[in-house]
């Protein structure tokens, strides 16, 4: 059985989380960002699921009820979950507490063994090489484990574990982490992929909802008390082998958790040789694809041609003698004469009008340009945008950027 935890606010990824969960955020066009661990988990032949959701989930219901219908017949099911209020009137007070409000999902099944993974990494896996671990090695908690260079092992949840896999420690971003056996420039990074068994699960978020002073967080809380009771040990994502994968994209995670993280992930995609793969047809990512015609380019004329290069462009794009370089333009994106966006992500039915200039920014869905209007670090203080810490500006859904 799958459980993937999707109730995230992702308050450093705003605006883009203003109006939704953080795993319905549009990444590279025609996805969200909840798309790579479902087809990860369904693509290994994990099609019982559970989506717990919370935070302003609206969006994501609906992308997962047009898209992720599987087959009934077989008992298999993608079913989104919002909290229930079955263990009182109160919202999960985190991801363990989630696991434990929703008991009755692991009654019913009554698995042997459950995956419970976070629903907002863009890489590819196969979680079945992950179980089949567990199993031999007859642990409770199976942790994911990446390394990472010690300068960043501040960033993460840290795993500390013997030339065998078995873990000893589990440190919230430490100052001091330890290494990799045989290794000391790499630690191992907890990835928020977890395999548990289904006993040991069950015993330990019983335990942790009887403590008050807990935090109710799967790697706040239960991955802690695992650890403590040797129940723990960590799978390298080194060793995992996706069908078409290349050494390129091979072992490619990455957390988007901020505007940056999400831009820097958005950027690779366009450039000649990405790191991450999206035409590997052999481990497919699925998304819902609208029904929309073919991307269009129009006039070719000097100082008048519509063109697009380095960039993704997607179904039902238009670009009117505009001119776009290294961006990722979803479905019905509108470029009008004479524009120009360049290093950027637009999101669905974003429109930028006749001369307007869009550098270095992420305009969510349904935002307009207006004509002449630029749209850049240096103008977007003025206006109240978002700007990262490496100048990315970001714009909300539906704005209307007018000239001053």
């Amino acid at each position: 059985m799958g459980m993937v935890l999707a109730g995230g606010e992702g308050k450093r990824l705003m605006p883009l989380t203003l109006d939704r969960a953080k795993p319905a955020v549009p990444f590279g066009g025609t996805y969200r960002l909840i798309d790579f661990c479902l087809s990860n988990l369904v693509n290994a032949g994990v099609r019982k699921i559970a989506v717990l959701t919370q935070y302003k989930s609206h969006s994501l219901d609906r992308h997962i009820a047009q898209l992720w219908r599987l087959n009934p017949l077989l008992g298999n099911y993608i079913a989104t979950v919002p909290a229930q209020m079955r263990r009182g009137p109160r919202w999960f007070a985190g991801s363990a507490d989630a696991i434990y409000q929703n008991v009755n999902l692991i009654n019913d099944e009554q698995p042997e063994v459950i995956c419970v993974f976070g629903a907002d990494h863009i890489y590819r896996m196969d979680p079945q090489q992950m179980v089949d671990l567990h199993l031999q090695t007859g642990a409770g908690l199976t942790l994911a484990g990446i390394k990472v260079p010690v300068a960043e092992a501040s960033a993460f949840g840290i795993i500390d574990s013997d030339a065998d896999g078995r873990v000893s420690g589990f440190l919230e971003k430490p100052a001091d982490p330890p290494t990799l056996p045989g290794d000391p420039k790499h630690c191992y990074a907890s990835m928020g992929i977890y395999v548990f068994s289904t006993e040991a699960l069950l015993d330990a978020i019983e335990t942790d909802a009887t403590d008050e002073s807990s935090k109710h967080d799967l790697g706040g809380s239960i991955v802690p008390l695992m650890v403590q009771r040797g129940r723990a040990c960590v799978y390298d994502f080194a060793d995992n082998e996706v069908p078409g994968s290349t050494t390129r994209d091979r072992g490619y995670w990455r957390d988007v958790g901020d505007l940056d993280a999400y831009y820097d992930a958005s950027m690779d995609l366009v450039t000649a040789d990405p790191i991450f793969n999206l035409y590997n047809l052999e481990w497919p990512i699925y998304s819902w694809m609208p029904v929309l015609p073919p991307a269009k380019f129009v006039f070719d004329e000097d100082g008048r041609r519509g063109s697009a290069v380095d960039s993704l462009v997607s179904s039902g794009v238009i670009i009117a003698g505009g001119t776009v370089r290294r961006s990722v333009l979803s479905p019905g994106v509108f470029v009008h004469d004479g524009a120009l966006v360049e290093d950027s992500v637009l999101m669905d039915s974003v429109v930028v009008e006749p001369g307007a200039v869009v550098r270095k920014a992420i305009l969510d869905k349904n935002v307009r340009v207006a004509a002449g209007v630029h749209v850049d670090a240096e103008d977007a203080a003025g206006r109240g945008f978002t700007v990262s810490a490496r100048g990315v500006v970001a714009v909300a859904k539906g704005q209307v950027v007018d000239a001053r």
